[in-house]
């Protein structure tokens, strides 16, 4: 007989039941639940006290749940607290308990008290995580480009711009690449912070697993000198008939501050000997990749993504963090089931900043807080989320309205996975 979800205690882990807590992590997600002493120590990096949350049955950790502080970039630059959710599970001996939604009540709850002003996470499946409030508020693209239709040079020896390309290490990476992301992360709405620990798992300075492959890195620096771009990449070793070489490309991660670098940056992997398939990895949806190339038809949308994810805690931060498309005024009555931040609220946006004020008015929009989060980057438009009965117009022409001010010219990007 199955235990009563009220036996099972959700509390925050402690050091010493973190190992408990990492077996239950790796059998949620079908990983060897067996953990190494030294790939657990390495683990332990990301133990932060209170952060870490877990579900007790009888003393076994059967649900795991972290959060970590990250800043999410607004529409305009701006930053927000932001409270990162990941490491989300329940063991397939416990689902269907609320055990979930326990932890997710408990950590919204602590985010909101701290002051975070939204929640984010990168969801394995679509259906989970509207019913806390949560909305996609980016989308990714991945291309694989077919390298001998692209019509590139073959021959390409280096950017034409007077910059250079040039091979570096890991180390190398972990010295210039926080500042080259904050750059990025300064224009990009949608991406988020990355910490220390970040450049040490991606660059094999810090390892989680004994299954650790060092990529190849590569930088590229500007006529000035300057480095604006920087990209991890991996090969496989494939021979067809014939003795002919197959091999592809994969890209980690690329990270690009001016069309320059992104540009110089594909043409070199396009331009790698033996490589006839460059895969992009995750990228913003209207990324400019295949624009790059001569035929813009050799790179083909192989995977389009709902990414990032948002939970508004705080409406009137939220609103008042990012700059808006023109001036204009919208009221919007906001439903949140967990009450958080729901009501009716005034948005004024003006050329020197926005303004947003709880109100009495006649709401112009009406929308669950989710559906907010999925506007608020400026991706989705509320014209189509009216269509799709997903807002409501409580005044004619209320969703164009919307659009006009919410709207981005380009779309907002979260360039990592967490």
């Amino acid at each position: 007989m199955a235990p009563h979800p009220d036996s099972i205690d959700v509390r925050a882990v402690t050091e010493a039941e973190f190992a408990d807590w990492t077996r239950a992590l790796c059998t949620g997600f079908l990983r060897e639940p067996t953990v190494s002493a030294e790939a657990l120590e390495a683990r332990r990096a990301q133990f932060v006290p209170g952060r870490l949350l877990g579900a007790f049955d009888g003393g076994r950790c059967v649900a795991t749940f972290r959060s970590f502080a990250q800043e999410l970039t607004a529409v305009g630059g701006a930053t927000v607290p932001a409270d990162a959710v990941s490491n989300v599970t329940v063991s397939p001996t416990h689902r269907r308990r609320g055990l979930l939604t326990r932890m997710m009540s408990q950590d919204l709850a602590a985010a909101k008290e701290r002051g975070d002003v939204v929640a984010t996470l990168i969801a394995a499946e679509y259906p989970i995580y509207g019913r806390y409030g949560f909305g996609p508020a980016t989308w990714t693209c991945e291309w694989t480009v077919d390298v001998p239709r692209t019509g590139l040079d073959p021959r390409w020896a280096g950017p034409r711009d007077g910059g250079r390309v040039d091979l570096v290490d890991g180390e190398d990476v972990r010295k210039l690449g926080p500042e080259l992301h904050e750059r990025l992360r300064a224009a990009q709405p949608g991406a988020v912070s990355r910490e220390a620990l970040w450049w040490k798992l991606n660059t094999g300075a810090l390892r989680f697993s004994e299954s650790w492959t060092e990529p190849f890195y590569a930088v590229y620096r500007s006529a000035a000198g300057e480095v604006e771009g920087m990209v991890s990449y991996e090969a496989d070793d494939r021979w067809g008939d014939g003795k002919q070489p197959l091999n592809t490309a994969s890209v980690n991660w690329l990270i690009g501050v001016t069309p320059a670098a992104e540009r110089a940056l594909w043409h070199y992997l396009c331009s790698i000997d033996w490589i006839t398939k460059v895969k992009s990895g995750w990228r913003a949806p209207d990324d400019l990749l295949p624009f790059f190339l001569p035929d813009p038809r050799a790179a083909a949308v192989t995977t389009q993504a709902d990414w990032l994810w948002v939970r508004i805690l705080d409406v009137v931060r939220a609103l008042q963090a990012r700059t808006y498309a023109g001036p204009g005024t919208l009221v919007l009555e906001v439903a949140d089931r967990d009450g958080l931040t729901g009501g009716r609220y005034r948005l004024e946006a003006a050329e020197d900043g926005a303004c947003c004020v709880p109100t009495t008015e006649s709401a112009d929009l009406a929308l669950e807080v989710g559906e907010l989060a999925t506007l608020w980057l400026g991706d989705e438009s509320a014209v189509r989320l009216a269509a799709l009965g997903r807002v409501r117009e409580e005044r004619a022409g209320a969703a164009r309205k919307a659009d006009a001010l919410l709207r981005t010219s380009r779309r907002p990007w979260c360039p990592d996975l967490f």
